[in-house]
């Protein structure tokens, strides 16, 4: 596979995975919910149904919503956090997954924390150093640059079951609670749709990583 065919490949599946999850965040976003509660509200109630504690959740910016294990908070979109609709339902159970996931040690969750210190170096200094590599022909360096890819790969694929738990366990609560079969199904689209991205970054960085090892051997 030439560089550019990798590119271009790449790029496809980024952004089909990305307009699938738009649609399915608009669509599910349009639905409100039978509970009459907010994202807020719901992530709530999960955290006390699991008897997490110590969690805070916070109002952030729109499309940034997370699970930060530094400060043990939960940040939702104002559009999960203020509204109750399938799709803020969804976001925020998901994101109480990850909380849990803390709160119980969930192996995957602590070795991606382990590692994002070095990621965060990996991800920034590989390419430079492979260029360098190639430049001066030198193969020790793009031989670092490729490791350093390496541990940019494993956290993509460390991330999946991290990612994969946190829908499962948020599906888990929401039929325990007994929330519509509809409202469920949407929840599931919802969740669905967002684990492809994390899929499609993790095979875009594999295949990225296999041309570099191609690329080294020839």
């Amino acid at each position: 596979m030439s560089y550019w065919m990798l590119v271009i490949v790449t790029l496809v599946i980024g952004m089909a995975a990305s307009g699938y999850v738009k649609s399915q965040l608009k669509k599910y976003s349009q639905v409100r919910s039978s509970s009459g509660l907010t994202g807020a509200q719901a992530a709530q109630l999960m955290l006390q149904r699991n008897g997490v504690q110590g969690v805070s959740i916070y109002r952030g910016n729109e499309g940034q919503d997370h699970f930060d294990p530094r400060t043990n908070s939960i940040s939702l979109s104002p559009s999960v956090f203020d509204y109750s609709t399938v799709t803020a339902y969804a976001t925020a159970c998901h994101e109480v997954g990850h909380a849990c996931q803390f709160a119980q040690g969930y192996a995957p969750l602590k070795i991606r924390s382990a590692i994002v210190p070095a990621v965060n170096i990996a991800s920034n200094a590989w390419i430079w150093l492979l260029l360098l590599g190639i430049f001066f022909q030198m193969a020790n360096l793009i031989d670092i640059a490729i490791i350093m890819y390496v541990i940019v790969v494993l956290f993509q694929i460390v991330t999946l079951p991290v990612e994969f738990n946190a829908s499962h366990r948020a599906m888990d609560y929401m039929k325990t609670i007994g929330l519509p079969s509809g409202e469920v199904a949407g929840s599931f689209s919802v969740l669905r749709a967002c684990a492809l991205t994390y899929v499609a970054a993790a095979l875009a960085s594999v295949l990225q990583l296999l041309y570099l090892l191609n690329v080294r051997d020839n």
